[in-house]
């Protein structure tokens, strides 16, 4: 296994169709079905990170901005955003196609996956090397979204956030 990859090893992408059976009484699609569709993308953006198998930790964001409607073409872009010891943040940007043709950003998510072996125990991932601005970007904010969670949680002091305490009190 690579001790190092880049985000972009593990872009994985996937286009649907909004049929009937997927759309709720507003003919839109369900958020169901689109945080199903998410989940399985980032599975397998984390799956390429790891080449292990993964399972789903956390779902740490999700953005309904915009309606998806019935016959509109849905394309799903997942990539690992950060990589820690045994767990991955997964980055998912959906698109929207109409009728058309024109393609737009409309929702988006943040996934987190851990890596298991064969007896369903956390295995090492490699580390992950951002490349773009917009990597680079989401990376650094990967760090801020768990340490967060981890306060939240009660698994980490708040004084001990070391990247929390730099964006909220810069001056200290």
């Amino acid at each position: 296994m690579k001790s190092k990859k880049t985000s972009s090893e593990s872009l994985s992408v996937q286009t649907k169709m909004v049929l009937p059976h997927d759309t709720n009484p507003l003919n839109t699609l369900f958020g169901g079905s689109l945080l199903a569709w998410m989940d399985e993308i980032a599975s397998i953006a984390a799956h390429k990170h790891s080449d292990r198998v993964v399972v789903t930790a956390s779902i740490n964001n999700v953005s309904f901005t915009q309606p998806i409607f019935a016959g509109e073409i849905v394309t799903l872009e997942a990539k690992v955003s950060r990589a820690y010891n045994s767990s991955m943040e997964v980055f998912v940007d959906v698109f929207v196609e109409n009728s058309n043709g024109k393609r737009k950003k409309c929702n988006e998510a943040i996934y987190n996956f851990v890596a298991i072996d064969q007896n369903r125990n956390p295995i090492s991932v490699p580390a992950l090397i951002p490349e773009s601005q917009e990597e680079k970007s989401r990376f650094d904010s990967a760090l801020r979204r768990k340490q967060l969670n981890l306060v939240f949680a009660g698994k980490m002091k708040a004084e001990e956030a070391t990247e929390l305490k730099k964006l909220l009190f810069p001056n200290l």
